[in-house]
């Protein structure tokens, strides 16, 4: 995507799969401590960006490790293989990891995954990861109770004190019930469960509409592809605009991509 608020696409992980640096050069490193790390593997994309609104902000890797073929759709989940691959990834620079509360054990195998970093690995790594996860509630009433049930329990799931990213998505925009609930996550967040909150495939006009009611929205994700171009039409020109940065997923379009609210 041409636009500078956006990063570069996801990458999908793959449980069973262990991406092989190149020999004789040191992984690429996605700290954000040291200014943009130099290109130094196969893995080459793993740059950082930070993600900010106001005085929240998160530095994150411009290659995001998805995890949504967790969800259940390609099979049985080892999950002892799925850990070793994510500490495959996070070796050789590919820090940051995309997951939602509804991809199957995603967020179980996160924090199985950061324990095992915390155990194994120094300091300086567990620094660099961070969890990206999603919420996507149902339709209903957005009581304080019911959204921090919620958050509660990607957290604990998640095995953190405090979400590095919460991204929210909203089925139907007639109810303005998605307000109650960013209010109420953005709260949590003043309380130090969450770090910063985000969306996932909201359209442009609603966008606006949470940034007008003060909500510190970093990013928002949605599909982005060579056919599926349709963040270029107007929500890139509000991104530039309000400094909420474009993550974009889906490089490789698949029949799903059009049915989101793109544009």
């Amino acid at each position: 995507m041409s636009s500078s608020s956006s990063l570069a696409a996801r990458t999908l992980l793959s449980p069973a799969a262990t991406p092989v640096p190149r020999r004789s050069v040191r992984p690429a490193r996605c700290s954000g401590s040291g200014g943009a790390a130099a290109v130094e593997t196969a893995a080459a994309g793993a740059k950082v960006c930070t993600v900010s609104n106001r005085g929240d902000s998160l530095p994150i890797c411009r290659v995001l490790n998805g995890m949504w073929q967790t969800s259940g759709g390609w099979g049985r989940i080892d999950r002892d293989a799925a850990v070793d691959a994510m500490l495959a990834y996070a070796d050789a620079g590919l820090s940051t990891f995309d997951m939602a509360d509804h991809y199957g054990p995603a967020e179980d195998l996160y924090g199985l995954f950061i324990n095992r970093v915390r155990r194994e690995r120094p300091p300086e790594l567990l620094q660099e990861i961070k969890g990206l996860t999603k919420w996507v509630p149902p339709p209903v009433k957005m009581t304080r109770s019911y959204v921090e049930d919620n958050i509660n329990r990607s957290r604990k799931r998640m095995d953190v004190s405090a979400l590095d990213m919460l991204q929210f998505h909203w089925w139907d925009y007639a109810n303005p019930g998605y307000l109650d609930a960013l209010k109420h996550i953005t709260d949590l967040k003043e309380e130090g469960k969450i770090k910063t909150v985000a969306l996932t495939n909201f359209d442009t006009d609603t966008l606006q509409i949470i940034l007008e009611n003060g909500i510190p929205i970093v990013s928002n994700q949605v599909q982005h592809s060579i056919v599926d171009m349709r963040p270029q039409r107007r929500m890139a020109e509000l991104c530039q605009l309000t400094g909420v940065k474009l993550i974009t997923s889906t490089p490789y379009p698949c029949p799903r991509s059009l049915f989101w609210h793109n544009t």
